[in-house]
């Protein structure tokens, strides 16, 4: 009798598991994980998702959000495979690196009875991502375009004119000492510097932007960690974030910054009576591109699919830009509808986005470059086994930002904290012969 109930007990505590198992993963294919760059999506729109995957499937489904600040934080954690992150929002050369290592899975467009809105993105969006491709892996296969971008300067209106910070030499101004925040970003830190290095090459056209800022050679980065260095005394900090909010309350002159941001910034500082300005100096500079992708361990790729899709759609775009000032890649008739402003007096020509009806239109320049802008930038690529070398230049350039002065200081009170714990240990030493002595005598 006791062996059958062990027996029963048994198979009863292994129904348990698999019943435990099948659960649990139908409650994942009921979850969405989420991977983005943090303050990068309508909060509302985020909140609304499920209704609308409901309306769409019929299935219940819960969103598990994380946010990151740096792409090769969440690179890392992809390659590592511990975390089944469904999306995830990688910038260009990232992508670029997740495709050669075959970390994406493709994206699935069966969308049944929903409309196919990955079609609104603009074609030229997807022709510089497929630039990325790699054998056998067409890039839009497997990521779709989200965001994108210029890097340029931001600037206080009161301190500095437009017509200095047309050039990226205003940042290498000794007049500007101690007043710039920059982006704590190498990849725009080296492209910026290595731009500035041959401004006379470029004005000549014997080298591109696109050359210099992918030229990732030996005498390449010992050149911008050069410059770099020259640039250090008028850097007031390096910022991943918080910039943006420091010239909106005119505390820095200057800050190398993106696009969206600079659209942020503008707008909050206009409130309060500060006067801030972007320009993408003449020389030319980094622009980037976003997108959506399903990392290779993804456990949802189904709702990972409707999610990108559902943000494709022009109304949901528009809501994305107008609470966090990028530029999305969908390119609407509904969209350009929307951004024109015939407050603005300034023309530009974005033809090249919208089609050939967005020649010659009144739109903020700054969240939308002119043509002529995006002309003289271009896409960083990835860096391949000559990162680690970048990354080590950028950690040298980094890592003797503090002056002598508080070099000394931090040794001297390193000093006295080591004086004081010797101290203390000879002190509880002799308290303790001490003792000994006493209880000795009695």
């Amino acid at each position: 009798m006791n062996n059958l109930v062990k027996i029963l007990i048994v198979f009863a505590s292994w129904g348990l598991v698999f019943s435990s198992c099948s659960h649990a993963d139908e409650a994942r294919s009921h979850i969405l994980k989420v991977y983005n760059w943090a303050d990068y999506i309508d909060e509302d729109v985020l909140a609304e998702f499920p209704a609308w995957y409901k309306e769409q499937t019929g299935e219940e489904i819960r969103i598990i959000y994380q946010v990151f600040d740096i792409n090769e934080i969440m690179l890392t954690k992809i390659e590592r495979g511990h975390d089944d992150f469904d999306l995830v929002c990688p910038s260009e050369y990232i992508i670029e690196r997740m495709l050669k290592k075959n970390l994406l899975l493709p994206i699935d467009r069966n969308f049944g009875k929903t409309p196919d809105y990955l079609k609104n993105v603009s074609p030229y969006i997807e022709q510089q991502l497929d630039k990325l491709s790699q054998p056998g892996r067409k890039t839009t296969d497997y990521v779709v375009p989200y965001m994108w971008g210029t890097a340029g300067i931001l600037y206080n209106k009161k301190f500095i004119s437009e017509e200095k910070v047309t050039s990226w030499e205003c940042l290498w101004n000794s007049e500007n000492k101690n007043k710039i925040l920059m982006k704590d970003s190498y990849r725009d830190a080296y492209g910026t510097a290595i731009i500035y290095a041959h401004v006379q090459e470029l004005a000549n056209g014997t080298v591109t932007v696109e050359q210099l800022m992918n030229d990732n050679s030996p005498e390449a980065i010992a050149l911008a960690e050069k410059y770099l260095k020259l640039l250090k005394p008028n850097i007031a900090g390096w910022e991943a974030d918080f910039g943006k909010e420091m010239m909106t309350k005119g505390k820095s002159w200057l800050n190398l910054t993106w696009s969206g941001d600079a659209v942020w910034a503008i707008e909050e500082a206009d409130a309060i009576g500060v006067d801030l300005g972007y320009e993408v100096p003449q020389e030319g500079s980094n622009i980037w591109y976003d997108g959506w992708a399903i990392p290779k361990y993804a456990r949802n790729v189904k709702a990972a699919s409707y999610f990108i899709n559902y943000l494709c759609q022009p109304d949901i775009a528009l809501r994305n830009m107008d609470a966090i000032g990028y530029v999305s890649a969908v390119a609407t008739p509904e969209i350009l509808k929307a951004k024109v402003d015939t407050t603005i007096t300034k023309i530009s020509d974005l033809s090249y986005f919208f089609g050939p009806e967005a020649d010659s239109v009144h739109i903020n320049n700054v969240q939308y470059p002119d043509r002529k802008v995006v002309e003289r930038c271009a896409m960083i690529r990835d860096f391949g086994d000559k990162t680690e070398s970048v990354l080590e230049m950028w950690s040298r350039v980094k890592g003797d930002n503090l002056n002598t002065g508080i070099v000394s200081l931090i040794f001297g009170v390193f000093g006295l904290l080591f004086v004081w714990l010797v101290y203390q240990r000879i002190r509880r030493y002799k308290q303790h012969k001490r003792f000994h002595r006493r209880r000795r005598h009695w």
